[in-house]
């Protein structure tokens, strides 16, 4: 017998939360939340333990038929992004793609969802007509799942909910099999996701577009505020606010013990009330050949939240914002007083741009989670206050390998990358550039009390600007920051140096590495060896 509470609106888990513990880059109500939610080990990174004691799992929310209304109005969403996915099939199917060989992109995965058929084997078509999509979900889950082949080109329009869903929970192995079709909510409807997958359902999603989810607004919502790598450290008290259970992933919702594969498909203009505008994942989430594009939060994860496990392969979140943080995508942090902290994400082949927040983390936020990226581009986000690309914080670990973070902008500090809380960060065969930090220092990367390695890469073309900005490369914050066969050229600041600033004696640089050509100069800091920062 079960000891999971049932809940019908088919909201998040409920953990622990617990005060933190030291000085940290701070977004809005991250202070003083600093619980951990057990991870899956991904990529070689060692599983950490669930120190949360969360016993609680949410049961799958009920489903019921209710009255749709259906339109073909919105046949084939684009021809350009059809033209797109045509094209990365061939490549698949000319052995561009591991997956497509029968081998896997990820170590230890399984990809579900190239099997065109349901957990009994079962292919039902399904008119394009919104009660028929429902009652095949509901039969669906009553017998042991199956695959729906949607109509070609039809777009299916949700009118009403039940429990904040549009669509019945998915409780079984259900593939969602498209052509070309949108599962869309209605303008005028009420507030509502989309799709929500419940703890032990599997959901397969395949040339669909999930379009305009809305959820309602979480109660209170605070104010954006970042202190990372000030002199001044703010005092911010935990956030106590209530949100609701239903708030988070307006385009989908992936439960604790629920799994989502999503391949050729597109997550589109849906805004959550308060975390995951376009995805929010407790569970385990595959993108494959997808975009997560123009969706909006309240909280964090513009474009997708995720505090299981997700997996980004060769896949673009474009556009998306957040207010509070991780304009694209937001790990391991929901600080509405309930679980808090953790999270895995691998990216790989895939871009994040043109993301944004009001606060910190443009196109990618971490609180003590495991970021794997690689193969990958993070260019042209902002952020509000600090980390125009990426920021990971409060012992987290982020690894980029062959990445590009270019001309991301962050109106206070850290333009390209931050790190900061204790966190470490190895950054390999790869070029941090011409990303600005308008208010202050750390224009490529800002070390806030981390540990940093560059090995085989570059740094160069980046700037601090502003009154008082220093170290247009690397900023060193009473961190350690080693570099190893790296280059830092090319690098401009208001006040020197332009190349690194340290104030402790954490940066270490080797012979094989060069600090040069930088405005006004080069390095300062009485630690930084002085014949490797070359005048």
């Amino acid at each position: 017998m079960s000891d999971d509470v049932t809940r019908p609106d088919g909201g998040p888990p409920v953990g622990t939360p617990m005060r933190g513990r030291r000085k940290l880059w701070l977004a809005a109500g991250v202070a003083g939340l600093t619980g951990v939610v057990g991870l899956a080990a991904l990529g070689g990174l060692a599983a950490r333990d669930d120190k949360s004691g969360d016993s609680e799992r949410l049961s799958d929310a009920q489903a019921s038929a209710p009255k749709q209304n259906v339109s073909d109005a919105g046949r084939a969403d684009d021809d350009a992004r059809r033209a797109d996915d045509e094209a990365g099939k061939a490549d698949d199917q000319a052995g561009g793609n591991p997956a497509a060989e029968g081998g896997n992109a990820w170590s230890g995965g399984d990809w579900s969802g190239d099997k065109d058929r349901g957990h009994d084997g079962r292919v039902t078509e399904v008119p394009c007509d919104t009660d028929k999509l429902i009652q095949a979900i509901v039969h669906a889950n009553r017998t042991d799942g199956a695959t729906l082949k949607l109509a070609r080109h039809c777009t299916y329009e949700l009118t009403r909910s039940e429990y904040g869903n549009g669509l019945p929970v998915i409780k079984e192995s259900i593939v969602l099999k498209g052509e070309g079709t949108a599962i869309v909510r209605a303008a005028e409807a009420e507030r509502f996701r989309i799709l929500n997958v419940g703890s032990g359902g599997h959901l397969a999603l395949k040339d669909v577009t999930v379009k305009g989810g809305q959820t309602v607004a979480a109660k209170t919502v605070p104010a954006p505020v970042s202190s990372f790598g000030r002199a001044e450290v703010a005092k911010a008290t935990a956030v106590t606010t209530a949100a609701p259970a239903d708030a988070d992933g307006a385009g989908i919702l992936v439960q604790r013990g629920g799994r989502a594969d999503l391949e050729y498909s597109r997550i589109v203009r849906n805004h959550a009330g308060w975390n995951g505008g376009g995805i929010a994942n407790f569970g385990t989430t595959n993108l494959r050949h997808t975009t997560v594009e123009e969706n909006s939060a309240s909280g964090f994860g513009g474009g997708i939240f995720n505090v299981g496990v997700l997996r980004v392969e060769e896949s673009k979140v474009s556009k998306n914002s957040a207010r509070l943080g991780g304009g694209g995508i937001a790990n391991g942090t929901t600080p509405n007083g309930t679980t808090v902290g953790g999270g895995t994400v691998w990216v790989w082949k895939s871009t994040i741009s043109h993301n944004r927040t009001s606060s910190i983390g443009g196109g990618v936020f971490d609180n003590r989670g495991d970021i794997v990226l690689t193969q990958s581009e993070i260019t042209d986000n902002t952020a509000g206050t600090d980390a125009g690309g990426l920021v990971t914080f409060s012992d987290g670990r982020l690894s980029l390998e062959k990445v590009v973070v270019a001309r991301n902008h962050a109106d206070g500090e850290a333009g390209g990358v931050g790190v900061g809380g204790g966190s470490n960060a190895v950054i390999e065969h790869s070029v941090i550039k011409e990303n600005v930090a308008a208010g202050g220092g750390g224009g490529g990367l800002y070390n806030d009390e981390g540990n940093v390695t560059l090995r085989d890469s570059e740094v160069l073309g980046n700037q601090a600007v502003g009154e008082y900005g220093v170290g247009g490369g690397i900023l060193n914050d009473f961190g350690r920051t080693k570099l190893i066969s790296t280059k830092v050229v090319h690098n401009v600041a208001t006040a020197p140096p332009g190349g690194i600033f340290t104030n402790n004696d954490g940066v270490l640089i080797d012979r094989k590495s060069a600090v040069k050509d930088n405005r006004p100069t080069n390095c300062k800091g009485s630690t930084v060896i002085p014949d490797r920062c070359f005048a």
